[in-house]
């Protein structure tokens, strides 16, 4: 080969050298760029992943009388050394339920539910926990658990309770069971639950590792099998926030006596699942199976 061709020979393979270079330079850079964004929009959810997740109402919450006849203000005294404020309804003695909301609004929101069980001649405890309605601190899976605890020692120190019924939403099913396995009550109640915060988080977002994100996971599959009081579960099959499959999935992990409704065509925050007559005369039938009514009823 002449000197000429072995130097054109050279220079075309330093271009290909250097085009396959900067082609590697190149997908190197997307890549890391890639990484970048990605660790970062990963750091930023994981970060502020509380806000996602809990969703209190803005402004205070009125006094208990102006929306509940009959109803007044308490205070719950956390261990940890909060007070947050709630309403009490007391019936007609006997049986009262713990209403342990979901992860909006405060307890004025849960007033339909209230003034329904009150109906039945229960006692109604409607909380609000740290960070909801107005109550200092911010809410995280244990400060909720600790804060259904203080409804529960308020709710034993009244004289006229005798029994008290969980009634767990969304969210605040998750609380209940937790409570309910510590604490046994005379009966459980859960509106729209879920297995976990870890699964409604997958089914929504099945491309984010959320098992390995998420802070607050609310094991309740892992918790239900421990329970140790009669069961009901209620569930709309359009619910689009909290699949009713999962609904489904607790429920069948949970030990006898149990009952589960489905509520036809309703999604998570239908009215129909919030103080609708199906899910309230369905509690109310449950309880009176499990001899569980107030006086005189």
């Amino acid at each position: 080969m002449s000197l000429t061709r072995r130097s054109r020979h050279r220079a075309g393979a330093a271009r290909a050298d250097d085009g396959e270079g900067r082609a590697v330079r190149r997908a190197t850079a997307v890549v890391t760029i890639v990484i970048l964004v990605v660790s970062g929009l990963l750091g930023l959810l994981w970060s502020q992943q509380r806000r996602l997740i809990y969703f209190p109402s803005d402004g205070p919450v009125p006094s208990a009388a102006t929306v509940l006849s009959g109803a007044r203000d308490v205070v719950l005294r956390t261990a940890d050394g909060l007070e947050l404020g709630a309403w009490y309804l007391p019936g007609t003695g006997g049986p009262a339920v713990l209403v342990l909301p979901g992860n909006g609004g405060d307890r004025a929101m849960r007033a339909p539910l209230a003034a329904g069980l009150h109906r039945m001649g229960l006692s109604v405890l409607l909380v609000d926990y740290r960070g909801y309605g107005g109550n200092p601190g911010k809410p995280t899976e244990e400060g909720l658990a600790t804060d259904a605890r203080a409804a529960h020692d308020w709710l034993t120190a009244q004289p006229e309770v005798d029994r008290i019924v969980y009634f767990g939403e969304s969210l605040g099913a998750a609380v209940a069971v937790g409570l309910a396995v510590e604490r046994p009550p005379a009966a459980l109640i859960l509106r729209s639950p879920f297995t976990s915060l870890t699964d409604v988080a997958g089914a929504h977002y099945p491309w984010l590792p959320v098992g390995k994100l998420l802070m607050d996971r609310y094991p309740s599959l892992q918790r239900i099998p421990a329970l140790q009081a009669p069961l009901l579960v209620i569930a709309g099959d359009e619910d689009d926030i909290v699949p009713w499959s999962l609904s489904r999935q607790l429920y069948d992990a949970a030990p006898e006596p149990k009952e589960f409704l489905t509520v036809s065509g309703v999604g998570h925050n239908d009215p129909a699942l919030a103080d609708g007559p199906q899910m309230v005369n369905a509690v109310e039938r449950f309880l009176a199976t499990h001899g569980i009514s107030a006086p005189g009823r």
